[in-house]
């Protein structure tokens, strides 16, 4: 070969007599492939292929997505067969190994809806933060090229750079950050952070839109967890709304429980409604969240589940990451706003299969 093409790269080693070649995408070699086809994905001709092609096309307005597809977007404005563009223009990957039993996991979010003040007060004193002045955040990848995915955040104390404040000890410590406002639930205000984005509810009836801005630097640690550790909880029990539920029947132990999850949240006001981390606004069963140290976002999939006993087979876009996203075979479904979001999003946890969808130009075949 020539040249290697800047996007993909599929490198086939074949080892001895093994009849399946490995294989690997540039840049994100952990993540396992199998070559497949649109024959192998069920329900794909039912597919919406026109408003699929919609949301192709607006995400394409932005640089990163731009960059995955190149003259693709371009092309897509030129079709008038949008299933024709996608099978002539794609080619399906099978995330993980071709064993049956080798399945990832569906989980649900949604756009939580909270209550709070611009002033604090008796009843709104919980507060909601902008990214502190002094968290500092540090990029390896300049001398440790396999860190490029990681980043260190932490605080200037001396000269030294230690350990951004745990959400135990943001409530001890003054925190150098604006206050976007004050919520009047703990517990609210935690899921928000899960969740990631959502709307708030002035006590002057007025609605703003606050999303993901910046994080501690502490890793995610799950609640329904700890809740199964100290016996509150059965495993087979944990949903959102069970955690909730327990949370509200023991409130002397709320902050116990919460600050089991050491990651704490800063948020932004945006303009539009829950966005994700490409800053593209989420669509309801179209958008997911990824781990992008497996997948790169922007990038279009095809998802196998079960939501409410209900077999899901979709075409969904990667526009959005999760602390508790871990893994390659791994996707965060979400689901909009509203209470039937939030029921369906609380309880989802279903077995998951995985395709990516390549453009053909942009992939390049290669004897190691």
């Amino acid at each position: 070969m020539k040249h290697i093409i800047y996007f993909i790269a599929l490198s086939f080693l074949i080892i001895g007599c093994s009849k399946e070649p490995k294989v690997v995408l540039k840049n994100y070699e952990k993540t396992p492939l199998l070559e497949s086809d649109f024959k192998a994905l069920e329900s794909f001709d039912k597919e919406d292929f026109d408003a699929l092609l919609e949301h192709f096309q607006k995400n394409c307005q932005y640089a990163k997505v731009k960059a995955l597809y190149g003259e693709l977007c371009q092309k897509s404005l030129d079709t008038n067969n949008s299933k024709a563009f996608i099978v002539e223009n794609f080619q399906p990957f099978k995330i993980g190994s071709d064993k049956e039993a080798d399945e990832g996991l569906l989980t649900g979010y949604y756009e939580p809806l909270i209550s709070a003040s611009l002033q604090k007060s008796s009843r709104y004193k919980y507060p909601l933060y902008a990214t502190p002045k002094d968290l500092v955040t540090v990029d390896l990848s300049s001398i440790y090229p396999e860190l490029k995915h990681y980043r260190l955040r932490g605080r200037v104390e001396g000269n030294r750079v230690v350990p951004y404040y745990t959400r135990a000890q943001s409530s001890l410590n003054e925190i150098n950050a604006s206050v976007i406002c004050y919520c009047d639930s703990k517990i609210d205000k935690f899921f928000l952070e899960i969740q990631g984005s959502g709307k708030v509810v002035l006590d002057d009836n007025t609605t703003i839109n606050v999303g993901y801005e910046n994080q501690n630097g502490h890793k995610y640690r799950a609640i329904g967890r700890y809740l199964v550790k100290i016996g509150a909880l059965k495993m087979d029990e944990v949903s959102l709304q069970s955690i909730r539920a327990w949370l509200e029947a023991h409130p002397d132990r709320v902050d116990e429980v919460l600050n089991y999850n050491d990651s704490l949240v800063f948020f932004s006001r945006r303009e539009q409604g829950a966005t994700g981390a490409l800053g593209i606004e989420l669509t309801p069963k179209r958008s997911v969240a990824v781990d992008k140290r497996y997948i790169p976002l922007g990038s279009m999939l095809y998802l196998s589940s079960k939501i409410e006993d209900r077999e899901i087979h979709k075409i969904v876009f990667a526009e959005d990451t999760g602390g508790a996203i871990k893994g390659a075979v791994r996707a965060d479904y979400f689901l909009g706003s509203g209470k039937e979001a939030l029921e369906i999003a609380g309880r989802l946890k279903s077995p998951l299969k995985l395709w990516i969808l390549l453009p053909k130009s942009k992939v390049e075949y290669r004897d190691e």
